[in-house]
């Protein structure tokens, strides 16, 4: 049946003619080939004996087959099969059920696949699928690694905020370095677009009298936050309808504050918060649900929320408070001989660009600091404060209080007081920002935080690595809509989870992972031709008792269907904190390996079964149809 309608579709398409490598793609893709142009090309030019740039019906067939006649496929179709030509919806029923772990799925499910894989037209009618259609199945989104339910809303929305892990992006406005690298207003639109819930704006006095958006004391290039605020109006709600938080570090005077206060207020109009929800003063954090469509403003405050709302509708113009701040503990100040310089950059003209006249040396006192009312009036339930200890604040923070802490010191409040860390998170909101030493834009490991709870972990988006991977992965979930709800035990203030060690009385799953091949990866960038000699490695993040990797043989000079057939099995005691990371290498030499793609995914949004993994570049970006093709089972 299968050859005929080959034959069929060559006669009707190549006919007794010879065809030119674009055409062949053409045809290749109305009959849903998963192809790249790379790999295509190396076969043509294998099929094209004559080497005139064209092919005839003969070499077409030999490309098809190479793409959709894969060995590891053959095999599954000839068990499920049984040697027949077609299986019929009864039996695709029995593999989705057993092969894909899909116990609920219906005769109807089936009968859907066939109807949408089935390229042969009589199959289609008699309800049985052919390994075309088999092909394109296995392929395909709908045996996606990732859970279908998952890339869709389904968690409870109408939690506190401190009860979810926000998206969080910092030095939002750089596309690189944070010395002298760029500005530039795609940060914005590009995180938001992702599906980003906050993001950093470091606003500074412009020499215009205009406030502007850039790095302090670097010599990094500058926006202006009137522009800034136009597109985070625009781009606010494209990657997610849920509330946005816009982290604003705030070096301004007063009269440029209040230029702040009125560009957010004239340029956002009603899509800002400036007053609590429903006019009403409660005693916990709003939900997401609550705040939809709503963009709030962190930063300093003068007085309390319950102040503000007493005073609502009062004009604030023109009016100031003070507050003291401990600048050492600002996220733009860091000491000299911490910071890596080059010998050039350590000259005096420099050092006056990057510090400011009076080079930081130790740590300052805390100063008075001015706010201007019309600012501060515009912070609800993001009032930042300063963290001194979990004790302090027990006793004095208010729940509309946050904090902003460091990468070093939350480094070790999260090894050391573990359970208190957790527990504070289970009241307040806490951000975790990258220490000021990354010069490169650089990015912390943020599973070490999100293992305590910490709600917002500012990572440098514009940096691709592990860092970034991760962050990704977890926010896939829920669909991708930047909140995901913390695990049970994170918000229970009855629990006893401690993140350190391991928990007591709990089996740990088995998570096992067959991997079979791989398809169309990228070849290498040492390599004439396109080949590579891949292998993959498979990491586990989450609490340090389940950080664990491992990784496959090397399969020699194939990037087009290496085959590996290797198993790989972990032992994890929090999956609900666990991610998966895969990632395909070329090995270019036992010390060193060239990334060909990845892909990052918690480990509870990971279907069972024979599953299609797409691969991603290391911003990101789909790199599809690159895949790899995995049994997964974990209990």
């Amino acid at each position: 049946m299968e050859e005929q309608w080959l034959d069929d579709v060559i006669e009707r398409e190549v006919k007794a003619e010879k065809v030119s490598f674009d055409r062949a793609v053409e045809i290749l893709q109305s009959l849903s080939v998963p192809l790249d142009i790379i790999h295509a090309r190396h076969l043509f030019k294998a099929a094209d004996h004559r080497k005139d740039g064209l092919i005839n019906a003969d070499g077409f067939k030999s490309i098809y087959k190479a793409f959709i006649y894969r060995k590891e496929l053959l095999e599954r179709f000839s068990q499920l099969s049984g040697g027949r030509s077609a299986v019929p919806a009864v039996r695709l029923l029995h593999f989705i059920r057993k092969d894909l772990c899909e116990i609920s799925a219906a005769e109807e499910t089936a009968v859907n696949l066939i109807a949408k894989y089935e390229p042969i037209t009589q199959a289609k009618k008699m309800k049985c699928l052919t390994f075309e259609g088999f092909a394109r199945f296995m392929n395909s989104p709908d045996n996606h690694i990732f859970r279908k339910e998952h890339s869709v809303l389904y968690q409870d929305m109408t939690l506190p905020l401190n009860d979810y892990f926000i998206s969080t992006s910092h030095n939002t406005y750089l596309l690189s370095d944070q010395l002298v690298g760029q500005s530039h207003l795609w940060g914005y639109g590009s995180a938001l677009m992702s599906g980003c819930r906050c993001v950093e704006i470091d606003c500074w006095d412009g020499t215009d009298g205009d406030p502007v958006v850039y790095h302090g004391h670097t010599l990094t290039s500058k926006l202006p936050f009137k522009t800034v605020i136009y597109v985070i109006n625009q781009y606010a709600f494209v990657g997610s309808p849920y509330p946005l938080v816009l982290s604003l570090e705030n070096h301004c005077s007063p009269r440029q504050q209040e230029l702040m206060a009125s560009y957010l207020k004239s340029i956002l109009g009603d899509k800002l918060l400036t007053m609590t929800v429903g006019n009403s003063f409660t005693s916990r954090l709003p939900s997401p649900e609550d705040l939809k469509f709503k963009i709030l403003v962190k930063n300093k405050k003068i007085g309390r929320l319950p102040d503000t709302a007493q005073s609502h509708g009062g004009s604030s113009a023109g009016q100031v408070g003070e507050y003291e701040e401990d600048v050492s503990e600002d996220e733009d100040t860091c000491d000299e001989e911490e910071l890596p310089l080059t010998p050039t950059q350590k000259n005096c003209s420099f050092k006056k660009k990057l510090f400011g006249k009076k080079e930081p040396r130790g740590k300052r006192p805390a100063e008075k600091v001015t706010l201007a009312m019309e600012l501060s009036d515009l912070v609800i339930y993001m009032k930042a404060v300063k963290f001194g200890s979990f004790q302090h604040s027990g006793r004095n923070q208010k729940f509309y209080e946050m904090n902003s802490i460091g990468e070093g010191a939350a480094d070790k409040l999260a090894k050391h007081s573990a359970p208190d860390f957790i527990s504070h998170n289970m009241r307040f909101i806490t951000r975790i920002y990258p220490k000021g030493t990354r010069a490169t834009s650089s990015n912390f490991n943020p599973q070490t935080y999100w293992n305590v709870g910490c709600q917002m972990v500012a990572l440098n988006l514009q940096t691709p690595g592990v860092p970034k991977d991760l962050h990704n992965g977890k926010f896939l979930d829920n669909g991708g809509c930047g909140f995901v709800l913390k695990p049970e035990f994170l918000r229970n203030p009855l629990s006893m989870f401690d993140s350190s060690c391991l928990p007591r009385g709990v089996r740990p799953l088995t998570f096992s992972i067959k991997v079979i091949s791989g398809f169309l990866l990228p070849p290498s960038s040492l390599a004439a031709t396109s080949t590579a000699d891949p292998l993959v490695s498979v990491e586990v993040f989450g609490v340090p008792a389940d950080q664990a990797r491992k990784q496959t043989l090397v399969t020699k000079n194939d990037a087009f269907n290496p085959q590996w057939n290797q198993s790989l099995t972990f032992l994890v005691h929090v999956p609900e904190l666990a991610l998966v990371r895969f990632c395909v290498e070329d090995q270019l030499s036992l010390v060193s390996n060239e990334l060909l793609g990845q892909y990052t995914l918690p480990l509870k949004c990971m279907n069972k079964g024979f599953r299609h993994i797409p691969l991603l570049n290391k911003h990101g970006k789909t790199l599809v149809p690159a895949s790899l093709f995995v049994h997964v089972w974990y209990n």
